[in-house]
């Protein structure tokens, strides 16, 4: 449920900066694009992490907070993650049939919610290489 509502919190985000939504939930055998977007002619292949800013770990500490953090959410995107991504990329361009000179980018948003606020930040990690 937090994850589906971090997807439209990215998804919201993207549009208010004039991009266009082409897909959302991509799934391969081996890996799942979350949102797909497109700008200036440029695709955006976009993994999405979201986060409460009140989750707590099994043994009752506080993960992250308002003022303090004690992990980065964009750790969760290691090599093994990177490798199933690029490889549903692949498998969307081929499936697609977009052409080989068709400019595209995989970037990370990291969605911080604060429930009782109902608010959200977004961070955006550009570009990011495999």
């Amino acid at each position: 449920m937090i994850g589906k509502l971090g997807e439209d919190v990215s998804i919201k985000f993207l549009m208010k900066r004039g991009f266009a939504v082409v897909a959302r939930n991509y799934r391969k055998k081996y890996g799942e694009i979350d949102v797909i977007a497109k700008k200036t002619g440029k695709l955006h292949f976009i993994e999405v992490k979201t986060v409460s800013c009140e989750m707590v770990s099994r043994e009752g500490k506080t993960i992250i907070n308002n003022s303090k953090q004690l992990f980065r959410v964009e750790e969760n995107v290691h090599q093994k993650k990177l490798h199933s991504l690029f490889l549903t990329i692949q498998a969307y361009l081929a499936e697609q049939f977009v052409d080989k000179e068709q400019e595209w980018q995989l970037d990370v948003h990291v969605v911080y919610l604060d429930v009782r606020k109902k608010t959200a930040k977004v961070d955006v990690l550009e570009n990011v290489a495999y």
